[in-house]
């Protein structure tokens, strides 16, 4: 098997939030603390469903330096760095790795649309020029449906041939399992990483490095278990099993507005009635919904 540069399981976290909008860190960090426990590799915090465009710089700094002085290890996380605004990127990016965090994902910029493969690259060129840090790897995540900037196979090349060994991986959260397959048999030693959970079982079997994924904040043993087994024959059913529940998880979170379905169910779990809260404009399930899920 080929060596990843990063692989395995990483939850992309959901993030609470007090009553009065405002992240919860104690909240967060037990978080953290429980997804690393049920057996998720990292945390991939401020993310998609950690709502992180609704938190402006300072409040997604303030999140990160709660995480790491509460000792979740450094290198057990993996923070969405990526905005619009190119220098906000970099200060988010240092600031980083001013905490150790040497790893992190990073959307394109997606305000404009319609940009040429010619300008997604030299917006991350930039970057990792004024970043400025040998230590930086960097995760592309590719969310067309939200970003409308697809990340293409010559953007990759590029980076990857100017700057070796920053460009790490990428998120693949298109759910288009051929674009998956054919960035896996492109690129030699460089981690697809499924954003959708029952993706990341065919993609592991195509050698895939893992996932990226909102189901794991629920349903993270099974994606672990499948992780580490699914290539033993011996633990095939289990597998099946495993796999089995992860996709009913995801079409449960799916029936309804994913993010705040995660929420409610995290806060049954947990009992802690904070986690129903969502920073607008994304808005709780309504207490009918709740109930259906």
């Amino acid at each position: 098997m080929i060596d990843l540069p990063i692989s395995g399981v990483y939850c992309a976290a959901v993030t609470p939030v007090t009553a009065k909008l405002a992240p919860d860190h104690p909240a967060f960090v037990a978080h953290c603390r429980y997804l690393l426990q049920e057996g998720c590799d990292g945390v991939a915090m401020l993310g998609t469903t950690g709502e992180a465009n609704s938190f402006s710089t300072g409040e997604r700094k303030a999140l990160l330096e709660a995480v790491i002085a509460a000792d979740i290890p450094a290198d057990r996380l993996l923070p969405g760095t990526g905005v619009a605004a190119l220098t906000e990127t970099v200060e988010l990016t240092r600031h980083a790795l001013s905490l150790g965090v040497t790893r992190v994902v990073m959307l394109p910029p997606f305000y404009y649309k319609g940009i040429t493969d010619e300008g997604l690259f030299a917006s991350y060129a930039a970057i990792v020029d004024r970043v400025a840090d040998a230590r930086l790897r960097i995760v592309l995540y590719h969310i067309p449906q939200f970003s409308a900037v697809p990340i293409t196979v010559p953007v990759i090349e590029r980076l990857r041939a100017h700057f070796p060994g920053t460009f790490i991986g990428l998120k693949d959260s298109s759910g288009d399992f051929a674009n998956m397959e054919a960035l896996v048999q492109h690129f030699l030693g460089f981690s697809v990483l499924a954003g959708a959970d029952p993706l990341m079982l065919p993609l592991l079997k195509q050698g895939g490095a893992g996932c990226i994924t909102a189901t794991s904040n629920l349903v993270a043993r099974d994606l672990a278990f499948i992780f580490h087994h699914y290539a033993e024959p011996e633990h095939e059913r289990e597998v099946e099993a495993a796999q089995a529940r992860v996709v009913a998880a995801r079409a449960r979170v799916s029936r309804f507005a994913q993010i705040a379905s995660i929420k409610a169910l995290v806060g049954r779990n947990t009992g802690h009635p904070g986690w129903r809260n969502l920073r607008p404009p994304l808005l709780p399930l309504t207490e009918a919904e709740a109930a259906q899920l």
